[in-house]
């Protein structure tokens, strides 16, 4: 189900229509469907059917308070990467028993705070900070259960800045050296192993790399077994990919399939960390058109949200439709590039789009849930924009949109 579409030419989301939305709170805005995060959760859910299992949710696809409670009261666990969103998801009444933290740079103060909270598990990226953690755990007088994130050297085929799981990338713990390292840690009195991780990157649109990190963490786990080191579950990471283009990644429920199809004869629980795949088609980024330019060689749509708002096209060249919310199906479209206003030459939204605009005409761009307003920022003193969920034809402003006076908020000039 589409969660935005047009009515009578105009594009809505779910019962709201986006000309209502821009003319009530301004533009630029994020605007989030409810009911698409929620379906998307409940098909990853329902898509294991008996076999046990936690969905922990990417906590960094999209932080907002108000998404993570709704995944919360859906029963999701989340997946975190720092202190910050370990607050986030217990503020939003996350379960800490459906925690798990990875990340590679773990301090001590974030470590501590986690070890209080009582999470489910920390995924170990090194030696030293499985040091760093046993320690910390012995000083507390508690036992950190933990996974070892495998690195498989595998090709996740996707940009090089979201692949995860190469030699060359920073996560996780040579394969090679995996088994020593489990060894060593029967002898450790304050940590518990107790499963294995593997996240080899972020949208992936083919099932082969899944599977062939499947395999490669299944071996491990039959070679632990024949030392006796029985473990409880084993975690496949996220990175199932969305359309934003021609991309044609499998369905959920295809994919799960496969991880089930893999993992029935283990009596393991399963743990995914999907976030792109929950969110990213739930929200779009709405905007409005400043300036048309017209030179030789080039028209410009100069727009009023830029790369401080939507980062991805600038950061990896991605490419997300952008749609008019008002259709005029009769006019004649122009080749545009849709360009925001801050003072780079990488700021733009997306290239060479064929569309019919005047000024003042509001655009959408889509597939915009995930890894939107999480990687926004305030360069060029922009205030951030405001973030909306939409519930049928209720509007909840969800953050408010920031002020000239919150960029400096926290600033002061020496006396």
């Amino acid at each position: 189900m589409d969660y935005f579409q047009y009515k009578d030419d105009t594009l809505f989301a779910e019962n709201v229509a986006l000309t209502e939305i821009a003319k009530q709170f301004g533009t630029p805005c994020y605007v989030y469907s409810k009911a698409a995060i929620v379906n998307s959760w409940r098909t990853f859910d329902e898509s294991f059917g008996s076999h046990p299992h936690k969905i922990c949710y990417a906590v960094k696809a999209n932080s907002n308070l108000a998404i993570l409670n709704i995944l919360a009261k859906l029963g999701s666990g989340f997946d975190i990467v720092s202190q910050g969103e370990l607050e986030r998801v217990l503020i939003a009444g996350g379960d800490p028993q459906k925690i798990v933290f990875s990340g590679v740079g773990k301090s001590e103060t974030e470590i501590n705070r986690a070890l209080e909270a009582n999470i489910f598990c920390f995924d170990i990226e090194s030696l030293d900070e499985l040091d760093r953690l046993q320690t910390l755990a012995k000083n507390k007088n508690c036992i950190a259960q933990i996974a070892l994130r495998i690195n498989p050297n595998i090709d996740a085929k996707t940009h090089p800045y979201i692949a995860t799981g190469l030699e060359e990338n920073k996560f996780g713990i040579d394969i090679n050296d995996a088994l020593p390292l489990c060894k060593h840690i029967k002898n450790l009195s304050h940590v518990k192993l107790i499963g294995l991780a593997c996240h080899i990157g972020s949208q992936l649109t083919d099932l082969e790399p899944f599977i062939e990190a499947i395999d490669s963490l299944l071996k491990l786990v039959d070679r632990l077994a024949e030392d006796d080191m029985t473990l409880k579950y084993i975690n496949f990471g996220g990175g199932l990919g969305v359309r934003y283009q021609n991309e044609t990644p499998p369905a959920i429920h295809e994919y799960i399939y496969a991880l089930v199809n893999k993992i029935q004869k283990y009596k393991l629980e399963v743990v995914i960390e999907p976030g792109r795949a929950i969110v990213a088609s739930a929200g779009i980024l709405l905007t409005k058109v400043e300036y048309l330019k017209h030179n030789k060689n080039k028209n410009f749509a100069i727009v009023d949200a830029g790369m401080n708002d939507l980062l991805r096209p600038a950061l990896y060249n991605a490419w997300q439709h952008i749609v008019p919310v008002n259709q005029n199906k009769h006019a004649d479209n122009k080749l545009y590039d849709i360009v925001g206003p801050v003072c780079e030459s990488g700021d733009f939204l997306g290239k060479d789009r064929q569309l019919n605009l005047t000024s003042g005409d509001l655009i959408a761009v889509l597939t915009s849930g995930a890894y939107g307003f999480t990687m926004s920022s305030n360069y060029n003193s922009r205030p951030r924009a405001v973030e909306l969920l939409v519930d049928g034809d209720k509007i909840h402003v969800i953050r408010q949109r920031e002020t000239i006076q919150d960029l400096f908020a926290k600033e002061h000039i020496p006396t």
